[in-house]
Protein backbone atom coordinates (compact mmCIF):
# COMPACT_ATOMS: atom_id res chain seq x y z
CA UNK A 1 0.00 0.00 0.00
CA UNK A 2 1.22 3.53 -0.97
CA UNK A 3 0.74 6.44 1.81
CA UNK A 4 -0.32 9.11 0.47
CA UNK A 5 2.43 12.67 0.75
CA UNK A 6 0.16 14.00 3.89
CA UNK A 7 0.35 10.44 5.05
CA UNK A 8 4.06 10.82 4.78
CA UNK A 9 4.69 13.68 5.99
CA UNK A 10 2.40 13.40 8.84
CA UNK A 11 3.81 10.00 9.97
CA UNK A 12 7.48 11.76 9.57
CA UNK A 13 6.30 14.21 12.50
CA UNK A 14 5.27 11.55 14.36
CA UNK A 15 8.20 9.70 14.51
CA UNK A 16 10.17 12.96 15.05
CA UNK A 17 8.07 13.33 18.40
CA UNK A 18 8.43 9.66 19.10
CA UNK A 19 12.13 9.90 18.58
CA UNK A 20 12.48 12.95 21.11
CA UNK A 21 10.43 12.09 23.64
CA UNK A 22 12.73 8.59 23.59
CA UNK A 23 15.84 11.09 24.15
CA UNK A 24 13.85 12.88 27.39
CA UNK A 25 14.24 15.82 25.22
CA UNK A 26 11.94 18.92 25.31
CA UNK A 27 10.92 20.39 22.09
CA UNK A 28 13.10 23.54 22.67
CA UNK A 29 16.38 21.02 24.13
CA UNK A 30 15.95 19.09 20.48
CA UNK A 31 15.49 22.66 18.89
CA UNK A 32 18.47 23.86 20.15
CA UNK A 33 20.66 20.88 19.53
CA UNK A 34 19.63 21.02 16.08
CA UNK A 35 20.47 24.38 15.25
CA UNK A 36 16.67 25.43 14.30
CA UNK A 37 13.94 27.43 15.83
CA UNK A 38 11.79 26.05 18.37
CA UNK A 39 8.95 27.20 15.67
CA UNK A 40 10.78 25.41 12.91
CA UNK A 41 10.98 22.10 15.06
CA UNK A 42 6.33 21.96 16.38
CA UNK A 43 5.96 22.28 12.94
CA UNK A 44 8.34 19.48 12.12
CA UNK A 45 6.41 17.65 14.51
CA UNK A 46 3.35 18.70 13.65
CA UNK A 47 2.97 18.46 9.96
CA UNK A 48 6.09 16.76 9.14
CA UNK A 49 7.31 19.94 7.20
CA UNK A 50 10.72 21.26 7.41
CA UNK A 51 13.38 22.26 4.46
CA UNK A 52 15.96 19.44 3.86
CA UNK A 53 18.68 21.14 5.69
CA UNK A 54 16.57 21.07 8.93
CA UNK A 55 15.39 17.67 8.78
CA UNK A 56 19.10 16.39 8.63
CA UNK A 57 19.75 18.96 11.56
CA UNK A 58 16.89 17.20 13.52
CA UNK A 59 18.13 13.82 12.51
CA UNK A 60 21.93 14.17 13.48
CA UNK A 61 20.31 16.06 17.07
CA UNK A 62 18.35 12.51 17.50
CA UNK A 63 20.78 10.21 16.70
CA UNK A 64 19.56 8.73 13.71
CA UNK A 65 20.97 10.53 10.98
CA UNK A 66 22.91 7.30 9.67
CA UNK A 67 19.43 6.73 7.86
CA UNK A 68 19.82 9.12 5.47
CA UNK A 69 22.12 7.60 3.08
CA UNK A 70 19.32 4.79 3.12
CA UNK A 71 17.16 7.12 1.69
CA UNK A 72 17.87 7.22 -2.29
CA UNK A 73 20.04 4.30 -2.79
CA UNK A 74 22.07 3.72 -6.12
CA UNK A 75 20.16 1.56 -8.75
CA UNK A 76 21.34 -1.36 -9.64
CA UNK A 77 23.26 -1.90 -12.77
CA UNK A 78 21.89 -4.49 -15.20
CA UNK A 79 24.76 -5.17 -16.99
CA UNK A 80 28.14 -4.90 -16.94
CA UNK A 81 28.80 -1.68 -19.07
CA UNK A 82 26.33 0.17 -16.28
CA UNK A 83 28.30 -1.38 -13.27
CA UNK A 84 31.53 -0.08 -14.98
CA UNK A 85 29.83 3.63 -15.55
CA UNK A 86 28.91 3.44 -12.16
CA UNK A 87 32.25 2.79 -11.04
CA UNK A 88 33.83 5.28 -13.18
CA UNK A 89 31.45 8.37 -11.97
CA UNK A 90 32.00 7.05 -7.89
CA UNK A 91 35.42 7.66 -8.45
CA UNK A 92 35.44 10.91 -9.87
CA UNK A 93 36.29 13.57 -7.70
CA UNK A 94 33.48 15.57 -6.63
CA UNK A 95 33.31 19.51 -7.08
CA UNK A 96 32.14 21.47 -4.74
CA UNK A 97 29.96 24.49 -5.27
CA UNK A 98 31.13 28.31 -4.01
CA UNK A 99 29.00 29.03 -1.08
CA UNK A 100 25.60 30.85 -2.49
CA UNK A 101 25.32 29.32 -5.74
CA UNK A 102 22.94 28.25 -7.18
CA UNK A 103 22.03 24.71 -9.77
Amino acid sequence: MYLTLPDQLTGLGKRIKVRRLALDLTQQAAAAKAGVSHRTWRRMEAEGRASIEDLVRAAIALRCDEGIVALFPQVPATSMDELLAQQRQAAKPQRKRASGARP
